[in-house]
């Protein structure tokens, strides 16, 4: 049985650009490529919930991903997610008991050379196994309270409230 349980739901971590008039869309998880990558040893179980950016999201897709997340055998949840409404459906996980929760994704696809894709799954693998339970996201180079942190467009950045 795994002892991490990954639920990927689409945004620009797994999104693919098809040509010049072609807009992104979201493509199969890389998940599993990363973890292969990155020598990734854990017993890990990544599960689809959906491919949707996170602007399309809304509080139906809210609800299935906090069902997951609770009918999940694992206590280590990481959460690939669109970096737009990262925090909302953060929020939505709030309050889940003795699960670290770990929110992460990526500001350039992570088909990309130049990403932060693997960075970031690097940085919730490790913090799913050390962060006391609740909800967190992994974005920056830094390990954020869910409820402290907001997406700064500007600067291309999450940033402390």
């Amino acid at each position: 049985m795994a002892d991490l349980a990954i639920f990927t739901t689409g945004g620009t971590i797994d999104k693919v650009y098809f040509d010049a008039l072609s807009a992104f869309q979201v493509g199969e998880t890389v998940v599993g490529e990363i973890l292969k990558t990155g020598l990734v040893k854990r017993v890990v179980r990544v599960e689809e919930l959906m491919r949707k950016d996170s602007l399309d999201l809304d509080d139906a897709d809210r609800a299935a991903i906090r069902a997951a997340v609770i009918a999940a055998p694992e206590r280590q949840i990481i959460i690939t997610h669109g970096t737009d409404t990262m925090t909302q459906t953060a929020a939505a996980l709030a309050g889940i008991a003795d699960k670290v929760i770990v929110l992460i994704g990526a500001l350039t696809p992570a088909r990309f050379a130049e990403t932060d894709a693997p960075f970031n799954m690097g940085m919730a693998v490790a913090t799913a196994q050390i962060a006391k339970p609740g909800v967190w996201i992994a974005m920056s180079g830094t390990i954020f309270a869910a409820d402290k942190v907001r997406k700064d467009r500007a600067a291309g950045a999450f940033v402390p409230l």
